[in-house]
């Protein structure tokens, strides 16, 4: 299960659409270390005159399973990019990048996702995530 979900949000879904708000507090009490990871990488990039923001630490198990499901789901990783107006970027079961949004037409985000960079990203100790 990707989250937890609680029964009056459940039981609103079940009859018409949940505010973005809503979604985004389930996300960040359901995956603390993917929503917590998010926030970070989005205040460094605005401290930064970077193109993007990214981690380069491989989590804990528990932590690398919540980035997957967060970025695995486009609900999900759709409330992030709205909620901190960023443009999420994925690579390697550990790997998230923020960008500024429009920044998916620039040639750092072609980069970050292109086929090289995922292929430069693998290392043995993260072969099986």
């Amino acid at each position: 299960m990707s989250l937890n979900v609680p029964t009056a949000l459940l039981e609103k879904a079940e009859h018409g659409e949940v505010d973005d708000a809503e979604f985004i507090d389930t996300v960040r009490t359901s995956l603390p270390y993917a929503y917590r990871l998010v926030a970070e990488l989005t205040d460094e990039l605005h401290d930064s005159p970077e193109e993007f923001a990214d981690n380069t630490v491989a989590p804990s198990e528990a932590e690398r399973a919540e980035l997957l499901r967060a970025m695995a789901s486009d609900a999900i990783r759709g409330s992030l990019e709205r909620h901190f107006d960023v443009v999420l970027a994925f690579q390697n079961c550990h790997r998230v990048a923020v960008f500024r949004p429009g920044g998916e037409q620039g040639e750092a985000y072609r980069r970050f996702t292109s086929v090289r960079a995922q292929l430069l990203n693998q290392v043995p100790g993260l072969r099986s995530c």
